[in-house]
């Protein structure tokens, strides 16, 4: 029963460690070569190249990613070009009508500031219609920007808040310009 130069202790040490390594491979058993899936794919056409090609493609299949990424870094270094795909053309766009720039040369602005020209007259109804667009402003601020005219009343709004902004500073006396 017992082994030979074995104690009893260790035949049982023996046999649980053996039993570990046993259910370890039950949880999880190494996946065969062909169980697991191949991250890089073979083309499956065969291209033919000369030997000089043959050996440098044998060469670049031994190099690791980050030597393969350093390999495209010098690459286009040295030769002035980059890695980039190829875009396709871009679709014909319809010609100006004559007298009218290029759709390039009139940019459409998408953002507005509302600047306070004059306050005009009535003041206090302006100071009012300020703090009514711009409601971070308190009576001071308000009041501040009025008097220290040209000031911007709000900045980097669309065109729809910029247009109904002007209307109530304007209907309230002040002079708006939008920018």
């Amino acid at each position: 029963m017992a082994e030979k130069g074995k104690k009893p202790d260790e035949k049982k040490a023996t046999l649980k460690t053996r039993k570990k390594t046993e259910n370890t491979e039950k949880k999880h058993p190494v996946p065969s070569k062909s169980s697991v899936p191949s991250v890089i794919k073979k083309p499956s056409k065969k291209v033919k190249v000369s030997g000089k090609l043959a050996k440098i493609i044998e060469e670049i299949e031994k190099l690791s990613v980050l030597e393969l990424a350093d390999l495209v870094k010098a690459l286009e270094e040295k030769f002035g070009v980059t890695a980039a795909p190829v875009a396709a053309p871009a679709a014909p766009t319809a010609a100006p009508a004559p007298g009218e720039a290029p759709a390039e040369a009139r940019p459409t602005q998408t953002t507005f500031n509302v600047v306070l020209a004059s306050a005009g007259a009535k003041k206090i109804s302006v100071i009012k219609a300020v703090r009514e667009v711009n409601q971070n402003l308190g009576l001071k601020e308000a009041k501040d920007l009025v008097e220290a005219v040209p000031k911007e009343v709000l900045t980097g709004v669309n065109k729809e808040t910029a247009e109904e902004a002007k209307k109530k500073l304007e209907a309230a006396g002040a002079t708006v310009e939008l920018k």
